[in-house]
């Protein structure tokens, strides 16, 4: 079992390394957090951003934009801080954190 924690309270999850996260489950907490008629926090959304390269990409691989690219730059460091944490773990943990924010802005 691996454990990932998230920086909100309340987001963290046991996912089986051999288990499948459905995709089906993953996209509908995409479209779901689309819909929000409130809007999360910048943070909530660079957590949500993070999660979901991680859960889509691995590893965040890219060359980090320059310094006056304040909006890429955060997106990027957040996402780099999801480094080796798996694909798998990654989409439990963005399904989850989808499903606290959901509710809260619902």
């Amino acid at each position: 079992m691996y454990i990932c924690e998230c920086k909100v309270a309340n987001c963290a999850s046991e996912v089986d390394k051999n288990s499948d996260i459905p995709v089906q489950q993953f996209e509908e907490a995409a479209e779901a957090v689309k819909a929000l008629t409130k809007h999360p926090t910048d943070e909530e959304l660079l957590e949500l951003y993070s999660l979901f390269k991680q859960a889509t990409v691995g590893d965040n691989n890219t060359s980090k934009p320059g310094m006056l690219d304040l909006k890429g730059k955060a997106k990027w460091e957040a996402w780099n801080k999801k480094k080796g944490t798996s694909q798998e773990v990654a989409k439990q943990a963005y399904i989850n954190y989808a499903n606290q924010l959901i509710e809260k802005y619902k």
